[in-house]
């Protein structure tokens, strides 16, 4: 049986991804999977210490392994912005056409459409928080294409592909992808200490 961790989120869309990172190398519950009905704040200014939030509530509510990640959409012409207020930038509603709209249009007087996303992991394994991170480079397109995906996907390209993230398959978006790359690591990490 794969060693059992809680991944502290209420997105099935990441829990999907994350999913079709790990296979069955691990068994990973989401919060509702694991019978814990919460949203939990994000009201930190960095996506170190909202994935840290979000693990140490679970921790401390569970005694349970788990983790959590935090992701933002850094856009250089913006001073890195929407970042750690990605899902919020047009307002708490966490409508991501109005995000997406919003964001094309501060982009309309720049030239320089360069981007990243950036995902934060926070691992609680054994009582001990890890942090690792993943990033994917690439650039903001004029108008969204495609229908996969989630969030920004529909406006974003990544270095070394011509089509967005959501003209992707799964396979391929994971050839990219910043979740996958910051996954990568934790699985490195629980190979390396023979906990997989």
């Amino acid at each position: 049986m794969p060693t059992e961790i809680i991944f502290a989120t209420n997105n099935a869309n990441k829990v999907k991804e994350i999913k079709a990172v790990t296979g069955n190398q691990l068994n990973i519950l989401s919060l509702e999977e694991a019978g814990i009905l919460i949203d939990i704040p994000e009201p930190h200014e960095t996506l170190e210490d909202n994935a840290s939030e979000k693990s140490n509530v679970i921790h401390q509510l569970t005694g349970k392994n788990c983790f959590s990640e935090d992701t933002g959409l850094e856009v250089e012409a913006l001073n890195g912005a929407p970042g750690v207020k990605s899902a919020r930038y047009a307002g708490d509603n966490r409508d991501f056409q109005m995000n997406i709209d919003l964001l094309l249009n501060n982009l309309l007087p720049h030239t320089n459409k360069s981007a990243q996303f950036r995902t934060v992991i926070s691992l609680i394994w054994n009582n001990q928080q890890y942090l690792f991170e993943g990033i994917c480079k690439g650039q903001i397109t004029h108008q969204a294409k495609g229908l996969s995906g989630f969030g920004y996907d529909p406006v974003f390209i990544p270095d070394g592909s011509d089509k967005t993230f959501a003209e992707m398959n799964m396979d391929e978006k994971n050839q990219y992808s910043h979740r996958k790359k910051a996954m990568q690591q934790l699985l490195n990490f629980f190979h390396k200490n023979g906990i997989i």
